[in-house]
């Protein structure tokens, strides 16, 4: 398999990728102080021969041409024209499902920087205890990353934005600037026009959807997410009695937890998938929450609203290892769904997983938080060029073939990871 060094210099000779050219120059034109030490970098990121561990180690590379002080002096001095970056990952090619439609992911992944008590801007990161099941928070740099997904057993994804959340952000302020600004980008390089269908954004159990579906409304995008099993929703209100009075605001409850609340499904739906048997989806539509006066809702003028959806339950026969799963609750931001809709709506929600393994890539191949980096700002330039390091594999991803030992069976065609 050729480095990656000889494809680039194949590509800017005028070789079969010139989309991969074309970003390298965008990028080098964003760096706009140390930029050749910062592009450097990148390159010996993308060249290193294993798992990145310390940063120092990338100035022996042969690509970084420097030493190690220019190395520190490019990530705690440079800078990089983060807006143009932005841009110049959302004019890229988008992947796309099979039936045209973008699908967005958005998550937070946590820097986790516990020793570094002089480092400003810390914020509690929640991270899940694996041993005792519980919830640990630990001082670090939360990011809220948002990629593009694609259809199909894969772990590629495109990442468009990335934001350091800081203690004074509301989370829920930062992923909806975050999302409008995403959908704005792409919308302006053409990748959505009037008449396709809408963007679909996934989410996990950790965000208030029917509040991001509120405040995006304006915006061609569909929201759908994962909700706790502990959650409560509302059936509309059944009309005016014969005595009048004031109209009813919530109907009845619909509680995930009690099925003895759930009457009768509007779609019900059976697929059969390779790895987990049947999949049964059940929607009920025109459930919303009920709002009260309190947190992000707190300085709303006027009347509450009421954020209409539909609730689906997915249920499979079994998880691989035979495990016995409990049902996955969704909630997306439509009424009146189609088996059709429905059916894709929950298969395009269980591609949000493929982000995990792009923080997985960041953190045990780039070495995203390998650097015991002190200044937030210094984390931000690094996460922004491990980011355009990821770009360039994707963008080479058709370029390579998988070489392996005689004894080894080689991957196919398109099914090389990241990594």
């Amino acid at each position: 398999m050729p480095s990656f060094a000889d494809l680039f210099r194949r590509v800017e000779a005028g070789g079969d990728l010139e989309t991969l050219a074309e970003f390298r120059r965008g990028l080098h034109a964003c760096l706009q102080a140390r930029a050749d030490e910062l592009f450097e970098l990148t390159e010996a990121l993308l060249c290193a021969p294993g798992p990145v561990r310390q940063l120092v180690d990338l100035a022996l590379a042969v690509e970084h041409r420097r030493g190690h002080g220019a190395l520190y002096d490019g990530i705690n001095a440079g800078r990089i024209e983060v807006a143009r970056l932005s841009t110049l990952l959302a004019n890229l090619p988008v992947p796309r499902t099979g039936d045209g439609r973008i699908v967005l992911a958005v998550d937070v992944s946590n820097w986790l920087r516990p020793d570094a008590v002089t480092s400003p801007d810390r914020a509690f990161c929640h991270v899940r205890n694996r041993g005792g099941g519980s919830a640990l928070t630990i001082p670090g740099w939360p990011y809220s990353v948002v990629a593009a997904l694609e259809s199909g057993r894969t772990c590629w994804t495109a990442v468009l934005d990335a934001v350091r959340i800081t203690p004074a952000d509301e989370v829920a302020e930062v992923t909806a600037t975050q999302l409008r600004r995403v959908v704005q980008r792409l919308i302006e390089a053409g990748h959505w026009s009037h008449g396709d269908a809408p963007i679909t954004i996934c989410l996990d159990a950790g965000y208030d959807i029917p509040h991001l579906a509120y405040r995006l409304a304006d915006l061609p995008v569909l929201l759908v997410g994962r909700l706790r099993s502990d959650r409560v929703f509302r059936f509309p209100a059944a009309s005016v009695g014969p005595r009048g009075g004031r109209p009813a605001i919530h109907g009845p409850a619909f509680a995930l937890a009690d099925a003895s609340t759930h009457p009768t499904p509007a779609v019900t739906t059976t697929s059969d998938t390779p790895r987990c048997g049947t999949a049964t989806a059940t929607c009920w539509d025109r459930l919303h929450p009920q709002l009260t006066h309190r947190n992000r809702w707190a300085d709303h003028d006027g009347p509450l609203p009421v954020i209409e959806g539909t609730i689906i339950r997915l249920q499979v026969d079994h998880l691989p290892g035979n495990r016995h799963p409990a049902p996955m609750w969704l909630w997306t931001a439509i009424t009146g769904a189609d088996p059709a809709q429905l059916d894709r709506l929950w298969q395009a929600y269980l591609r949000r997983f493929d982000i995990e393994h792009t923080f997985r890539l960041f953190k045990q191949t780039l070495g995203w938080t390998a650097p015991k980096i002190r200044s937030p700002q210094a984390a931000d330039r690094w996460t922004w060029l491990v980011i355009a390091a990821h770009t360039q594999l994707r963008l080479a991803r058709p370029l390579v073939a998988d070489l392996r030992h005689p004894w080894e069976k080689p991957a196919a065609p398109g099914r090389l990871t990241p990594a």
